[in-house]
């Protein structure tokens, strides 16, 4: 057993910088963490904790692991460029593979969330019943409540699974949507898949 208490412990544990006390809590969170829950967790203000997290995150660029960001919330995750590794570490299977039809429902989903069915049909000329129950249970979409209006219908977005999949760290990093693909002699899928 240890000579050290807790107490003695962290009054006799040198201060380590901020970046370095963000990483170890987002290291060891078991889900994704608010700058609000960083900084309550710090005793820091907030304004720190988001320069700190900036500047993590910059830091990760040619590293193993990045910062991902999602509707707030920060987490640590692998580099995409990792994911080969990774996968046969793991013993995952590379059915990461979406048909066309998958990769077109969720480029509208991506670009138009939240969005309801009926919007993603009418974008689409199809049924989408069938690939968006298969986004749903690849974890690439959530439901995200109901729109108002006739019938309610369920309002669909992204997830952090899917930035994870396309080697996103934030939804803004999207490549811009080129509404006039014809310009540039460009089909639109080419457009919304490229990545």
């Amino acid at each position: 057993m240890s000579n050290y208490s807790m107490t003695s412990f962290s009054t006799e544990f040198p201060e380590s910088p901020l970046l370095a006390r963000v990483e170890a809590l987002l290291f060891a969170a078991p889900e994704a963490l608010s700058p609000q829950q960083l900084a309550a967790a710090l005793d820091v203000p907030t304004r720190e904790v988001h320069a700190a997290l900036a500047a993590y995150s910059e830091s990760l660029q040619t590293r193993g692991i990045r910062l991902q960001e999602h509707k707030g919330r920060y987490q640590l995750t692998t580099a995409p460029e990792a994911a080969p590794w990774v996968e046969r570490l793991l013993g995952l299977e590379t059915s990461g593979e979406l048909s066309n039809a998958a990769l077109e429902a969720l480029a509208i989903i991506a670009y138009q969330q939240p969005i309801t069915r009926p919007q993603i049909n009418a974008i689409r000329g199809v049924n989408s019943d069938g690939v968006i129950k298969s986004l749903l249970s690849k974890g690439l979409i959530e439901e995200l409540g109901r729109a108002e209006g006739p019938g309610r219908p369920m309002l669909y977005g992204t997830t952090a699974d899917f930035l994870r999949h396309f080697g996103l760290n934030r939804l803004e990093e999207l490549p811009p949507l080129n509404l006039h693909p014809e310009e540039e002699g460009e089909t639109s899928s080419d457009t919304l898949l490229k990545g």
